[in-house]
């Protein structure tokens, strides 16, 4: 059965971008603390929620990073794959809690708008600033990696999502005590829900499909397919499987019934492959015509 060797792995920012992520989490932790440390001097609850709710910031950004670390091991015969998919693990897990937080804040929002806050003073406000410099600059920290890797993406966006609450918060408390306008809490907590739902689902739809085997969108199974069976030498192909084995990973299975020379058409397929699907991993089934399966569907197995 011959396959392409030539294995393409998607390297990252390496540890440099190790380094950012882990001065990210340190940020967190640090000031988590001198939060829970002054909370605890200055008989602020609100100060110390504030830092748990960062130490939940220094926890999915541990869990991206422990997930980014793992998934550069070598494939073993354990895991015959590679360990690719702890990142897209890693970011199902932060958006799920994301989507979790977004529903309750909503939930928070409704209820706010049924009994509107009292004013809770410039401490809030200042409290707010605190933790908007807090997730603001580990957002900045992750923000360039986060373009390459779904599972940092999912970190930056929960950050990114707390910054932004920090600073509506901020925007919100000063209104309502200058103005006393109460109704802009909830509001404002309704609208940062919904935009982070929003981007959380439309985030995860990609990570479900990596981890249900599904084609990746840019490359059409059934283009695939049709581009394999145009070729010289190839009389038919079934049982085409097309899959990402991680974010950068596409891999391609396929039954081949050839004429003529054999490893010569098989190698010509696996260059086209390569060329214009960016396909590095092909793994292809030579059949004749004796041989091959009868009945078999173009793609995917028989049910």
């Amino acid at each position: 059965m011959p396959h392409d060797h030539h294995h393409h792995h998607h390297h990252h920012a390496g540890e440099g971008g190790d380094r950012r992520v882990a001065l990210a989490i340190a940020v967190n932790v640090v000031l988590s603390a001198a939060q829970i440390v002054g909370g605890v001097f200055a008989g602020s609850v609100a100060l110390i929620a504030d830092a748990v709710h960062n130490l939940s910031d220094a926890a999915a950004l541990g869990l991206a990073f422990a997930a980014r670390r793992i998934a550069r091991r070598p494939a073993d015969a354990r895991m015959t794959f590679g360990y690719g998919r702890a990142e897209v693990v890693a970011a199902l897990i932060n958006y799920t809690a994301l989507i979790v937080i977004s529903i309750w804040l909503a939930a928070e929002g409704v209820m706010r708008l049924i009994h509107p806050p009292a004013v809770q003073g410039w401490v809030v406000v200042w409290l707010a600033g605190l933790a908007l410099v807090i997730n603001g600059g580990t957002a900045a920290l992750t923000f360039a990696l986060s373009k390459d890797s779904m599972n940092i993406r999912a970190a930056f966006l929960h950050n990114l999502g707390d910054a932004a609450t920090s600073l509506a918060v901020m925007v919100a408390g000063t209104l309502i005590i200058l103005y006393d306008w109460r109704l802009i809490d909830p509001l404002v907590t309704l609208a940062i829900s919904g935009w982070m739902l929003w981007l959380c689902v439309t985030e995860i739809g990609p990570v479900i499909r990596i981890l249900m085997l599904g084609a990746p969108p840019g490359v059409p199974a059934a283009e695939v397919l049709a581009r394999i069976s145009s070729m010289d030498g190839v009389e038919d192909v079934h049982h085409l499987h097309l899959w990402q084995i991680d974010e950068h990973e596409t891999s391609v299975e396929a039954h081949l019934v050839l004429g003529g020379d054999a490893a010569e058409v098989a190698a010509r397929v696996r260059t086209m492959l390569l060329r214009d699907f960016q396909i590095h991993h092909a793994t292809l089934a030579i059949e004749t015509e004796d041989t091959r399966c009868r009945n078999a569907p173009d793609i995917g197995c028989a049910a």
